[in-house]
């Protein structure tokens, strides 16, 4: 089943039924699992895994969609002038299919999250909005919006406007009777014994962070690290519908909680499960020292 749209309220969402697909044909598939299976990446579009998943089954979420940002214009990266275009799949369809989606994807979180579960969104003024329309209209709770500011932005090259050195990123629980998790001790520790401020200033990802690919949406692992301290507990299932090179299961992995990620390039999940095999092998080495002491 798909959710469709109608286009004389787009924020009316119906069910279509569509021809049964090829059984031998998988919508998406497994492709990697560690050897404890606390940790899987998918290769497949992020409705269908979610689509067969249980319901409740998620205790954190972070989402990085398409910022619907790809229009052809152009930006400055390491003092040259670059495109902004990521790829087919960041481009915008118009108002209509770019809701449609954004509230599909966001049905298909809150079903899996668990009654208490959070999920986070990240995105430029291109899409932040829509996700905050689709939330309320979904019943999520909203409970901050951050701002990440980035040290040092690229400048703006037609000087006609004020640099971009920031994203939202909205925090919200599954729905207004969550009771939702929030390890206030240690954000006021990590905030100088004060409490924390919603504007967050993160350095962009480094060279380390990017050498299995520099995934041009890629975040930083101390805003994933920040992320899932704050709103998850040790175990807990972190889930990433878009999950790229995979900061998310790195942080995830170091903190020691489960993971999934699914993504529907074949070339970073490649990256993804590098990263991940890197940061499984250190928690592994860290095991074995504790055993030896």
């Amino acid at each position: 089943m798909s959710r469709v749209i109608d286009k004389s309220n787009p924020l009316s969402l119906e069910r279509k039924a569509e021809p049964p697909s090829d059984a031998a044909t998988p919508a998406y598939q497994t492709y990697f699992e560690d050897e404890q299976k606390r940790v899987r990446l998918y290769l497949g579009d992020c409705l269908d895994v979610m689509g067969a998943a249980p319901e409740g089954c998620v205790d954190l979420i972070f989402a990085d969609p398409p910022y619907f940002l790809s229009n052809d214009g152009i930006t400055c990266y390491a003092g040259k002038m670059v495109s902004v275009n990521k790829g087919k799949w960041d481009r915008s369809k118009g108002f209509d299919q770019n809701f449609r989606f954004t509230t599909e994807w966001l049905a298909a979180c809150q079903r899996v999250l668990k009654p208490n579960g959070t999920i986070w969104v990240s995105g430029t003024h291109h899409v932040i909005h829509l996700v905050g329309v689709a939330m309320q209209w979904l019943g999520y709770k909203i409970l901050n919006d951050i701002t990440w500011e980035k040290p040092n932005p690229p400048p703006n090259l037609s000087c006609r406007y004020f640099v971009h050195a920031t994203e939202t990123i909205i925090w919200a629980a599954k729905d207004r009777k969550s009771r939702h998790h929030f390890d206030y001790q240690l954000m006021k520790k990590l905030s100088g014994d004060r409490q924390m401020k919603s504007v967050w200033r993160i350095a962009p990802p480094n060279g380390f962070e990017k050498r299995y690919g520099k995934h041009p949406t890629q975040k930083p692992e101390a805003l994933l690290d920040r992320i899932i301290l704050a709103s998850s507990r040790p175990g807990d299932l972190v889930l990433d519908p878009f999950c790229g090179s995979d900061a998310t299961g790195v942080s995830a992995v170091r903190h020691g909680r489960k993971h999934i990620g699914i993504e529907m390039s074949k070339e970073w999940l490649d990256a993804a499960r590098k990263r991940l095999l890197d940061e499984l092998g250190k928690k592994q080495q860290m095991h074995v020292g504790d055993m030896d002491g």
